[in-house]
């Protein structure tokens, strides 16, 4: 029997005190692709950090398995080094840190380097570019700075792309973006997803558009910090034409 990529088991976490999931189960394959929806409030960013293992969440409960192994106490360096990839809903921009930069050290860190050599960098950098029709200035802004919102997201790509991460969680990638954008930033992903195509997906989203493009092989629905539904694409058009209400599970089941 093969072994999940990822595999949460009755997964709890809180903030501040308040607990937010209650026990998650979710199993991702290699090369699937997941798609995470869900009401506002629902928990559906939260458990994406937490899978990232960001520090303002504290697991109460239950497990996180990376290729089978529990990496529920690792940090967030720890997991990225690993192979998980977190695109933000909302990137920041750091100045002084170019593009090429910035992913300079991040793949060197992701391989377990010191460092990489710059032209070893821009050459991988360059063609990745090309793939995802950006302009090559591009790679020398500094990063996020004065970026439009299909440039951020775009850029989250690109990363995506360089590093080559077992697993991908993409926080609501979607967001701010208007249908052209939407297009040529799930084209990108699409793009990456064939050049990798072992690596898993994880996809955050409230909008049915973005679904279209990725085509995800399961479709999950969180409510009140559960998984309440499960089913194939067909239950994003669901969910789009009749709501979160009337897909709820009866209680007790």
């Amino acid at each position: 029997m093969t072994t999940p990529l990822l595999e949460l088991k009755n997964l709890h976490a809180q903030a501040d005190g308040a607990s937010i999931l209650r026990g998650v189960d979710l199993v991702v394959n290699a090369g699937e692709v997941h798609a995470l929806m869900g009401p506002n409030g629902a928990g559906k960013s939260t458990l994406a950090n937490v899978i990232m293992g960001h520090p303002g969440y504290v697991i109460t409960e239950g497990t996180i398995l990376l290729h089978g192994e529990d990496i529920a106490k690792w940090t967030p360096d720890e997991r990225a080094r690993a192979g998980i990839f977190l695109a933000f809903q909302y990137p920041e921009a750091i100045s002084g840190v170019s593009v090429v930069q910035f992913l300079r050290q991040a793949i060197a860190a992701r391989k377990g380097l010191d460092e990489l050599s710059v032209l070893e960098v821009r050459l991988d950098l360059m063609e990745w570019m090309d793939r995802l029709g950006m302009d090559p200035a591009f790679a020398e802004r500094h990063l996020n700075e004065g970026f439009s919102g299909g440039e951020r997201k775009r850029n989250e790509v690109l990363q995506m792309a360089l590093l080559a991460p077992a697993l991908a969680l993409l926080d609501e990638t979607d967001s701010g973006l208007d249908i052209d954008a939407l297009r040529i930033v799930a084209r990108g992903v699409r793009t990456v997803r064939e050049e990798h195509p072992n690596m898993g997906v994880l996809v955050v989203t409230h909008y049915v558009k973005l679904l279209e493009e990725i085509k995800p092989d399961q479709v999950h629905v969180l409510i009140d910090g559960r998984i309440d539904t499960s089913g194939d694409a067909s239950l994003a058009q669901a969910i789009e034409e009749r709501g979160y209400d009337e897909l709820r599970r009866p209680v007790g089941l």
